[in-house]
């Protein structure tokens, strides 16, 4: 990979006397930000370091001379250097001045895109997820490169902080011959998306971190009128996204669906459960671990449905190795199963527990003495197990997602007695009989848990005894969310809370 960093033109806003111990520090190159602050010892951060500058604090002379020679700071309190990637972001005082800069080093790396070249010329709409200083912007302004010069499509960039094509009016080369388009301020996002489209007539649209409710509606619109996107958004996993209400959509959205108690007996689920509401506007979604290793998710439709039906679905992984090249580590294939429970029992049994807890399965397989093992991967397990509320019977669907001889078993609740319970049928041991009570209060539980995550609005339920609402408890904590006891007995009662 060859990296472009303009570093020369950053370390001339410094102060001559700033500027000087910067250049002689060591491993320059790697330099991550300079911070100066006013009063403090001025810093430079590389990775896993920081050193301090000089001896002397900033002053504000320093600030100063360094503000007269970036761009404009915008309402984001951001500015940049003309025709590089460099970011100047500015900490005030409550008089609004400046009495603290960031200078953070800009890199334009070409290659980047090599990893996933693939998907990105494929014309799907891609969404890319990663915690910062991953790589998510780098990879951003590679396709938009690779797309504009050498697949030679119409390229838009909405660069909401100038970080994908740099600070001024003429872009940075990095972007190719793709345009870009500058945004007033952050809150104007949205318009600017739709404006792209409208105007100006894009194969495909870049747009970095997605954020608001308003973005994520601008985003589909610009998808249903046939127009790659190309973005990055908050969250390090499908699974961040699909919890945030905000973005969620991004991916289909999910909603609490009732069904009658005929198709529910059908399906063998409670009635109320959730499935993914509208076409995702995202075809592939890439979650970025770092710079050298992505995930990817081929099909976003298919992979939320399995999630909902508390099925995992195992990402194409792709890793850069140290000499460039790209070793891609595909989902593994599914093995031969057993033919039958009778020939299953000469080893253990592998039951792959999701959203089940792994410790109390550990704990009754123990107690039981039954001849099983938990076994960290679905597509290699003889039993899938989930919660009730997350699986729906579609067998075509989950021949897709495991073994076709998997079986999949979905139980009522994530107690230690609903696990004890299904090992029990599993290996056709004596079960105790059945508690009408308790049975009501975990069905209650496990609709208020679909309602809570679908609204993000907290659920009370009815009153119980200290027993029946310890296992509410215990059901509520294994899918991630919060609960507490309020009232007097024999009043009390559980309400379950958004995580």
């Amino acid at each position: 990979m060859e990296v472009v960093d303009d570093l020369d033109q950053l370390l001339a806003i410094f102060p001559p006397h700033l500027r000087e111990r910067l250049e002689r520090l060591e491993n320059l190159p790697s330099l991550i930000e300079v911070v100066v602050d006013l009063g403090r010892q001025p810093e430079a951060r590389f990775p896993g370091r920081v050193v301090f500058v000089s001896e002397e604090a900033v002053t504000r002379d320093d600030l100063d001379y360094i503000v007269a020679r970036v761009g404009m700071f915008t309402s984001d309190n951001r500015a940049g250097i003309e025709r590089t990637l460099h970011r100047i972001s500015a900490l005030r005082n409550r008089h609004g001045e400046v009495v603290g800069l960031t200078c953070r080093v800009g890199r334009a790396v070409y290659g980047t895109v090599e990893a996933v070249r693939d998907v990105v010329e494929s014309g799907k709409s891609i969404l890319l997820l990663g915690p910062p200083g991953v790589g998510k912007t780098t990879l951003l302004r590679e396709a938009a490169r690779v797309l504009a010069d050498e697949v030679g499509k119409r390229v838009v960039i909405v660069d909401t902080s100038n970080e994908i094509a740099g600070d001024g009016d003429i872009p940075h080369p990095g972007i190719g011959r793709a345009r870009r388009m500058q945004v007033p301020s952050p809150e104007k996002q949205h318009a600017v998306m739709i404006e792209a489209v409208e105007n100006h007539m894009p194969e495909v649209v870049v747009i970095d971190e997605i954020g608001t409710q308003a973005e994520a509606l601008a985003a589909r619109t610009i998808a249903e009128r046939g127009v790659q996107l190309i973005a990055t958004a908050h969250g390090t996993s499908l699974e961040n996204l699909i919890a945030n209400p905000t973005l969620s959509d991004l991916v289909g959205g999910i909603q609490a669906v009732t069904l009658g108690d005929e198709e529910a007996r059908r399906r063998g689920t409670q009635k109320t459960v959730l499935e993914r509401k509208a076409p995702p506007t995202f075809d592939v979604l890439i979650e970025i671990h770092d710079r050298d290793r992505l995930a990817v998710h081929r099909d976003v439709a298919q992979v939320v449905d399995a999630y909902l039906r508390g099925i995992p679905v195992e990402p194409e992984l792709r890793v850069r190795m140290p000499d460039g090249s790209v070793r891609v580590e595909k989902a593994p294939a599914s093995p031969v199963s057993i033919e039958s429970r009778e020939s299953r029992r000469e080893r253990p049994v592998r039951i792959f527990p999701y959203a089940v807890s792994r410790e109390r399965l550990e704990r009754a397989i123990r107690d039981l003495g039954v001849p099983a093992v938990v076994w960290p991967h679905a597509r290699s397990a003889d039993v899938v197990v989930t919660l009730r509320q997350l699986a729906k019977k579609r067998p075509k669907k989950l021949r897709e997602l495991v073994s076709d001889k998997t079986e999949v078993y979905a139980i009522a609740g994530n107690s230690q007695a609903k696990i004890t319970a299904f090992l029990e049928q599993i290996f056709d041991l004596p079960a105790p009989g059945p508690d009408p009570e308790k049975e009501r209060a975990l069905r209650e539980a496990e609709e208020a848990i679909a309602t809570v995550i679908a609204r993000r609005e907290p659920v009370t339920l009815s009153p119980q005894s200290a027993r029946i609402r310890r296992l509410q408890h215990e059901l509520v904590e294994a899918y991630g969310l919060r609960s507490q006891s309020t009232g007097t007995e024999p009043f009390r009662r559980v309400t379950v809370w958004p995580a």
